[in-house]
């Protein structure tokens, strides 16, 4: 979806409406639509899944006074419905949008169990209002200025309008080198917000922005007062119904298995969803492979497969795919592809979508039940604090260079553990501590505190993963990564009944007697396996670390360090080069550093072309 909002009173130009069309149509390739009205313009590409010949957009009221474009399900739809008023003209859930925020406004959107965004415009009020699920699981982003409000699902159909207007926001190459994303609402993009989630986006005919909330997780104070038997009965009942929700749908719908607990548990409860309906088709799934036995789980896939009958699909991922897709999916994420996984990820959703339209996940499964290794040492963090920060800080630097190569999770954590409390909980995924980033760029700027008033660190960690992590690393890569095959992807953890309740179970079901994800494993062994529950934690990995001192050794070095590289445009060779030198002699693993400088350079070389004249 997209759309332009003038401030001058001139019409939207039709032809900048149809430009954004064209970028988005991965997103919607089964028809598409505009409506401009003066200086209102709106667009939308349709991928079908509900109501599949009706529900045309964009939609409008009958009396014209509002307008609608909307990206995303309502698994709920029937039931608001039946519950409404309205004189219904179509059979999906569109129009249930439409009636709803026609009704109770933009802040309606509480009322809905499902993924969405989108944009709505009351011509009597002459106000624009943009609305995000309260997760983050489907994007939208802006651009405002004095002129016009440009929006769309993705920023590469805003440069379509904006064109040389946008620059490389400096400040934020810091953040991702932190992250390996850049947190809502900034963007790497100087002028384009993303608009972040369980957020509605108010402006004014006048250009005014106002953002508010309309969700938010429970307080940690709203802890339930239960037994670990009865968490273990909540958990499993509220789970079945986010898995049955998201099986609403006009459209075969599909589903990733790993092998792991998450992904096998989802695909369990599919599975009996489809018994009771007495469904004779079987579940499709879907499963990577990369030849490499320390991430092969070939083994733990196929087992579940086989016990609840899926239709299994298996897809080999090599290293010449990450040579041969990573520019092109570099302009389907519109920012670094941040983790190395996402290339495999789009292999896997290339192959789902030549037989579902839908695929389910395991996303966000972590943050809800502390299903990291870093959640043991949550309660480590504080430890740290009574070491003086330079003594710790200097020890913890000679402590991880002295470590061998393979002790790549021990490193993590004595890196987190060596940062200020203020930023410890943030820095386990960080791929460069911040005085590594200083070397890199070669200036040094403090980060701003967040408030960590909070008695629990658990819940603490899974707090500040589910308000970043979640949503700009791992739902942003989810997206592009199966939209630029026109899939849909969907997250039943990721239901907010479930994750308002797991915010409200006590840590210790989540983590108990040293084990992670405790509470979700009870569940799981009603449903799986016993060597599908008990296997130690694997990942979605790629085995970078050996394609780096290999197939892919030679690309990297080009990129990085070859003629117009964008990476050295905005940092310090010489601080480069010991990285990948570090990796070739095989000194350290830095597999995930180098991982993500290649990204920023294909990112820069493919939106600024590498030039440090255009990125301002």
């Amino acid at each position: 979806m997209a759309g332009i909002r003038r401030f001058d009173g001139q019409p939207v130009d039709e032809l900048d409406l149809r430009a954004m069309m064209r970028v988005l149509a991965h997103r919607g390739p089964d028809g598409e639509g505009l409506v401009v009205r003066g200086p209102v313009g709106f667009a939308h590409t349709r991928l079908s899944i509900i109501d599949l010949a009706g529900s045309p957009q964009p939609m409008g009221t009958p009396g014209g006074r509002h307008l609608l474009t909307f990206n995303g399900e309502i698994f709920n739809y029937r039931e608001l419905r039946r519950r409404s008023d309205h004189d219904f003209r179509t059979d999906g859930d569109t129009e249930v949008v439409l009636a709803t925020v026609a009704r109770h406004g933009p802040r309606g959107a509480g009322e809905f169990v499902g993924q969405f965004a989108f944009a709505h415009h009351d011509f009597s009020a002459d106000r624009t209002w943009l609305v995000r699920d309260r997760v983050g699981v489907l994007p939208l982003y802006y651009y405002v200025d004095g002129e016009q409000l440009v929006f769309a699902s993705e920023i590469k159909a805003l440069l379509e309008v904006l064109g040389d207007k946008v620059r490389l926001d400096r400040d934020q190459v810091r953040g991702y080198l932190r992250s390996r994303a850049v947190h809502a609402p900034a963007t790497l993009f100087a002028g384009i917000a993303k608009v972040p989630p369980g957020h509605v986006v108010e402006v004014s005919g006048r250009g005014e922005v106002v953002v508010t909330p309309y969700w938010r997780l429970p307080s940690p104070e709203d802890v339930l007062d239960c037994s670990p038997a009865e968490a273990v009965d909540l958990v499993e009942e509220t789970l079945r119904s986010a898995v049955d929700a998201s099986l609403v749908a006009d459209v075969p719908v599909g589903a990733y298995l790993s092998g792991g607990v998450d992904s096998s548990l989802i695909v369990a409860l599919a599975d009996a969803a489809r018994r009771r309906a007495d469904s004779a088709e079987p579940v499709s799934t879907f499963s990577a492979e990369f030849g490499d036995p320390r991430f092969d789980e070939t083994e733990y896939s196929t087992l579940v497969s086989e016990v609840l009958g899926t239709d299994h699909h298996r897809v080999l991922i090599r290293p010449e795919d990450f040579r041969g897709s990573w520019e092109h999916l570099t302009w389907h994420r519109d920012a670094p592809v941040s983790e190395p996984a996402d290339i495999a990820v789009a292999q896997l959703a290339t192959a789902a979508r030549q037989h579902v339209k839908v695929v389910l996940s395991g996303e966000g499964s972590d943050e809800l039940f502390a299903g990291y290794p870093k959640y043991r040492y949550a309660s480590a963090t504080a430890l740290a604090n009574r070491l003086p920060a330079r003594a710790r800080s200097t020890g913890a630097r000679v402590l991880e260079r002295a470590l061998p190569a393979n002790r790549a999770k021990l490193r993590i954590a004595v890196r987190a553990l060596s940062a200020e409390r203020r930023t410890r909980m943030e820095d386990w995924f960080a791929p460069f501590t911040d005085y590594e980033i200083d070397a890199l760029l070669g200036t040094s700027h403090p980060r701003a505190a967040r408030s960590l008033a909070h008695r629990d660190p658990i819940d603490l960690m899974a707090r500040l993963d589910f308000d970043t992590w979640l949503p700009d690393n791992l739902l942003e890569r989810g997206d592009r990564m199966s939209m630029a095959s026109s899939l849909e992807l969907r997250p039943p953890f990721l239901d907010h009944r479930l994750v308002e309740l797991a915010y409200r179970l006590p840590s210790s079901v989540k983590v108990r007697e040293g084990q992670t994800k405790w509470v979700l494993k009870q569940v799981a062994r009603r449903h799986l396996p016993g060597r599908i529950v008990d296997r130690p934690k694997v990942g979605f990995r790629v085995p970078l670390d050996t394609w780096f001192r290999g197939e892919l050794q030679e690309l990297a070095r080009d990129l990085l360090r070859g003629p117009g590289s964008f990476v050295e445009s905005l940092m310090d060779p010489a601080v480069v080069a010991a990285i990948l030198e570090d990796h070739a002699r095989g000194r350290r693993d830095e597999e995930i550093r180098i991982w993500t400088l290649l990204s920023l350079e294909m990112w820069g070389r493919r939106f600024f072309v590498g030039s440090p004249a255009t990125v301002g």
